[in-house]
């Protein structure tokens, strides 16, 4: 697949997830339609749409039919969004911009931004147990070979590891790990820094993939597989986001660049240099890649979309 032909159907795909994620989200009416307003300015800001993404397209690539899968790629985009909106509170990071524009509690203050996250977070999963209803309803129409597919305990397993890999064994406990080291009194680890990466950015796309594979009904062992896959994705995304901390720009990112070294926060490149960590972005980002060419052909813009994530500029 040329470059040309990958961001042409990047766009596409992108702007079609947009569109999906759009029509989960709640009408901006009632007493509460403060809080629903800061919801979807929150999801709606743009951003890569990475983790439906991935989950999208490994559920393809495992052989997934039909709609069970868009409650998902909803759920698990809010789920990112509200991570986000809580990361920049003044409690938390304290940052005014966010993928370009003002950060939700910035323009609606902390006390909205707190609860568009929690709103975000419940919402998700309101949104995921959509999901027994579209298979049901498809499986009345397609025949025995779709009702298989969608077995409602398959997405009962994917809703619990949406749960898990966003929970306190996963992203929230990253992130606790993550304020715990800021705050601590000696210097930060490698193996305390890898752990925080792993659970705050890995977790959540390791969901992403397990579950596009899950709801395909996929054999355990290449659940497996692509879950290391998507650690090594994880680690590397987050390492990559380390190194454009230095060298990018306010432009690029969206949002302010070095922030990390003025508040004399540890990184992967500050503990390894950026030599090494440029080294070892491209070592598991390797190791991704040939977990993923372990999978049967077809799945070429997924593989192209991994290369583009992990070496991105922005």
């Amino acid at each position: 697949m040329d470059k040309n032909e990958f961001q042409e159907k990047l766009v596409s795909k992108t702007k079609e997830l947009d569109q999906i994620i759009s029509s989960f989200l709640p009408k901006e009416e009632g007493p509460q339609k403060k809080v629903i307003e800061a919801m979807n300015y929150s999801v709606m800001a743009g951003g890569k749409r990475l983790r439906p993404m991935l989950m999208w397209e490994t559920f393809r690539m495992c052989g997934g039919e039909g709609d069970v899968i868009r409650p998902f790629l909803a759920a698990i985009e809010m789920i990112h969004t509200y991570s986000l909106v809580h990361d920049d509170l003044p409690a938390m990071d304290n940052d005014a911009y966010r993928r370009g524009r003002r950060t939700t509690w910035y323009v609606y203050g902390d006390a909205f931004g707190i609860l568009a996250g929690d709103g975000l977070l419940n919402l998700a999963f309101e949104t995921a147990l959509q999901a027994f209803g579209q298979g049901a309803a498809e499986a009345g129409v397609a025949g025995p070979g779709k009702a298989q597919a969608e077995d409602p305990g398959r997405i009962a397993r994917a809703i619990s590891v949406l749960a898990a890999k966003a929970g306190i064994h996963g992203m929230i406990g990253g992130q606790t790990a993550d304020i715990l080291a800021e705050n601590g009194d000696g210097p930060l680890t490698k193996e305390q820094l890898l752990f925080i990466h792993e659970n705050k950015t890995a977790a959540l796309i390791q969901a992403a993939m397990t579950i596009g594979a899950i709801l395909a009904g996929a054999g355990e062992e290449q659940v497996q597989l692509l879950e290391k896959c998507a650690y090594n994705i994880g680690i590397a995304f987050q390492i990559q986001d380390d190194i454009l901390d230095v060298t990018g720009s306010l432009e690029e990112l969206g949002k302010p660049i070095g922030s990390d070294a003025a508040s004399n926060k540890q990184t992967y490149v500050t503990l390894e240099g950026l030599k090494k960590a440029k080294k070892d972005v491209e070592r598991l980002s390797e190791e991704a890649v040939e977990l993923l060419d372990s999978f049967a052909a077809g799945h070429e813009f997924l593989r192209e979309l991994i290369l583009m994530l992990i070496h991105r500029c922005r």
